[in-house]
């Protein structure tokens, strides 16, 4: 992994929903233009932990965080930063779709519109844009003024995909997105992940080992320790945690028994 540029550096990360502790200890790169999949058991912290790395868990109540968190060299929990902009920048799409009860064209305007003021003309191409990124124009370029109640649920989920695309981030997170999914919308979320990381850095919760394995190139196991915190117990590439991990912990978990 020498060769790859972290878009996100994560140092000694210990993470607290008011006094208590979640996260314990958290040490790894996301690298830029590479899918990372985070796996383990329930509960051991995979949902928050990306959920510090656009400090969108602070909308979820008291919360301290300790240690470092770097995107692209920028201490993200500097008091100065705008977290307007950070999160545009390392957008979130998550476990259920969550669109707005909209047009499907408002949906996906909604974080541009917010972030500058473009002309209608500008506001039409950025739309257009972010559905043929998520794979969805095609099914929808005749209802855009349709609500978006209205889509399939993989449907939704795209849309969901193409609103945070619409303003043009640098990493996407994923709370495991296609759980609420049937097989052929998991499928179509995943070939659209391989397209996407040619232009993104993306991480990926998933409770699926198998779609881990296909889509990711790097992987990270949590777990818990004895005080049900969460931790990391390994990270490298997919094809040695899977095949070869080093860790004891890892290997029970990947070959199924347990978790």
């Amino acid at each position: 992994m020498s060769n790859l540029t972290p878009a996100i550096k994560v140092q000694n990360l210990n993470f607290y929903y008011g006094t208590s502790k979640v996260v314990e200890g958290v040490t790894m790169d996301i690298y830029q233009n590479q899918v990372t999949a985070i796996i383990g058991p329930s509960g051991c912290g995979k949902s928050t932990f990306i959920k510090t790395l656009n400090r969108i868990s602070e909308l979820e109540g008291t919360v301290k965080v300790e240690g470092h968190v770097e995107f692209f060299g920028q201490n993200i929990y500097d008091p100065r930063i705008n977290i307007n902009r950070l999160r545009r920048q390392i957008g979130m799409v998550f476990q259920k779709p969550n669109p707005f009860p909209i047009s499907i064209y408002e949906n996906v305007a909604y974080g541009a519109r917010i972030a500058n003021r473009h002309p209608k003309a500008e506001l039409d191409g950025i739309v257009e844009s972010a559905l043929k990124d998520a794979a969805l124009w095609d099914e929808v370029k005749d209802k855009l003024n349709k609500s978006a109640l209205m889509l399939s649920g993989g449907q939704q989920q795209r849309l969901c995909i193409a609103r945070a695309l619409a303003v043009k981030p640098k990493v996407l997170l994923m709370d495991e997105p296609c759980s609420a999914l049937d097989p052929i919308a998991t499928m179509k979320v995943e070939e659209l992940l391989h397209v996407l990381r040619s232009d993104l850095t993306i991480v990926i919760v998933t409770h699926n080992m198998q779609q881990a394995a296909r889509v990711s190139d790097l992987t990270a196991f949590f777990s818990t320790d004895e005080s049900r915190i969460g931790n990391m117990v390994e990270f490298g590439v997919t094809e040695q945690i899977f095949n070869n991990p080093l860790d004891s912990r890892t290997r029970d978990y990947v070959s199924g028994r347990f978790g």
